[in-house]
């Protein structure tokens, strides 16, 4: 089957489980404040309730702790901690959707946001949130995000961490070689072409050519060119010839700049290639920060992807992690009170320290660990700046991590080898994002 016939029987099925769920929503009286199925939905407030962690296995510790406070402060509330393994997080949930035995809480970011809302599986929070403590405390462009993922909206979770995309550099190799930290395009290539000296296996750059290259690329190409939005009416921006221009001088440092093996890598093999060799500079994200500490004991430095030279900042979305409501649960009125505290101050500023994300709580945002972690600050203001431009990438479409990854990863591998030019990569691109955007406004 080919991928443009299964994303159209998939987004259609989406919106098809979508609309019938809806129209039983509205059957019963479903206005978006909660109220779904009926009063009895709320419960009583105490009991037993059920929470997924979509990071299971990474985050168990610091959510055990999470509820363990939250239990001492709700002792008629117990929560029934499940640990999802990030990996198969949307399955489990597709699954249950389908089969019944989804939880009265769960993870879900915006990179999965879509297929679980599209299926009718998540309950509407703007009426909650506005009434809500935590009302005036989220990010605005964390909830942007949110919103914006959701396809129609609304908030279907409240955001509680994002990442960042960072640009790692050595220090020790930057003032050895003279350099000014990397803050724009211009330093940037300027030291990557002066860091490179390949007879001594000294590279100015890694640049990742395996999984996860094209959000990686996607960055570089906006942030680079200054677009500011994905779409121009119902075309993508992607293959605008400002964005193929920079994605060709990125890609360009490929093998000049970089090691050969870079066309492989996937995050893993870059981060531990970078921290064990000569290389100036690695763009990943705030989650390596452990990794590079560990290995290169204060000589390097953490920063947000490069500006334009007149310093404006543009970058694509980072997937915002978040707490869902689901519309099944029997016990919703406990169930948002722990949602409620897994996001406010205290809570949020625990959880992120543990992952060394940047906060959703705006309040947590300035808290000491932030302020002492370099990296996570300058993460945190360039998200909160008025100056930062944000292009919301279509996490709502029902292909998009099909499209953006096993679609094209490999096209992208070619531009890197010299077998397919970088207009090519983004004209093919742009035409798959065109029809899924078709297909989804057909579809809505």
């Amino acid at each position: 089957m080919n991928s443009s016939i299964r994303r159209s029987r998939r987004a259609a099925l989406a919106v098809a489980l979508g609309s019938a769920l809806a129209l039983t929503a509205t059957a019963c009286g479903d206005d978006g404040s909660g109220s779904a199925g009926g009063k009895g939905n709320e419960g009583s407030g105490t009991g037993t309730i059920t929470f997924w962690d979509n990071n299971g296995g990474v985050r168990t510790d610091v959510w055990k702790q999470i509820i363990a406070d939250f239990e001492h402060k709700y002792p008629d509330i117990k929560v029934k901690y499940v640990g999802v393994p990030a990996a198969s997080a949307q399955s489990k949930y597709d699954t249950a959707i389908q089969g019944g035995g989804l939880p009265d809480v769960g993870g879900v970011g915006t990179a999965m946001l879509a297929e679980v809302a599209a299926q009718g599986a998540l309950e509407p929070l703007d009426q909650r949130l506005a009434d809500s403590p935590l009302s005036g405390k989220l990010n605005a462009k964390f909830l942007q995000s949110v919103k914006a993922a959701g396809g129609d909206g609304k908030t279907y979770t409240v955001p509680t961490s994002a990442n960042n995309g960072t640009l790692w550099y050595r220090t020790d190799l930057f003032r050895a070689a003279g350099l000014e930290p990397p803050t724009t395009w211009t330093k940037f290539y300027k030291a990557a072409d002066k860091l490179t000296d390949k007879d001594k296996n000294a590279f100015g750059y890694t640049i990742r050519g395996g999984e996860g290259s094209i959000a990686q690329a996607l960055d570089a190409m906006y942030g680079q060119s200054g677009i500011t939005s994905f779409w121009n009416g119902d075309k993508t921006t992607v293959n605008d010839p400002k964005n193929v221009a920079a994605l060709e001088k990125y890609t360009g440092l490929y093998k000049k700049n970089t090691p050969s093996a870079d066309v492989n890598n996937d995050f893993t093999k870059m981060v531990a290639q970078w921290d064990s060799g000569t290389i100036g500079m690695l763009s990943h994200n705030l989650g390596s920060y452990a990794d590079h500490e560990k290995a290169l004991k204060g000589r390097f430095r953490g920063i947000p992807s490069p500006t334009l030279d007149d310093g404006t900042r543009v970058q694509v979305s980072n997937p915002v992690d978040g707490l869902a409501l689901f519309k099944s649960g029997k016990n919703k009125a406990a169930a948002w009170k722990f949602i409620e505290f897994a996001a406010s101050h205290e809570s949020n500023s625990k959880w992120n320290e543990s992952a060394g994300s940047v906060p959703a709580n705006t309040e947590a945002a300035h808290d000491a660990w932030v302020r002492a972690n370099e990296p996570a600050k300058l993460a945190a203001e360039a998200l909160d700046g008025a100056g930062t431009k944000i292009v919301q990438l279509p996490y709502y479409l029902p292909d998009w991590n099909t499209i953006s990854k096993a679609d094209n990863e490999p096209n992208f591998q070619k531009v890197l080898l010299g077998k397919m030019s970088a207009k090519e990569f983004l004209d093919l691109l742009a035409d798959q994002l065109n029809k899924a955007q078709a297909d989804w406004k057909n579809n809505h």
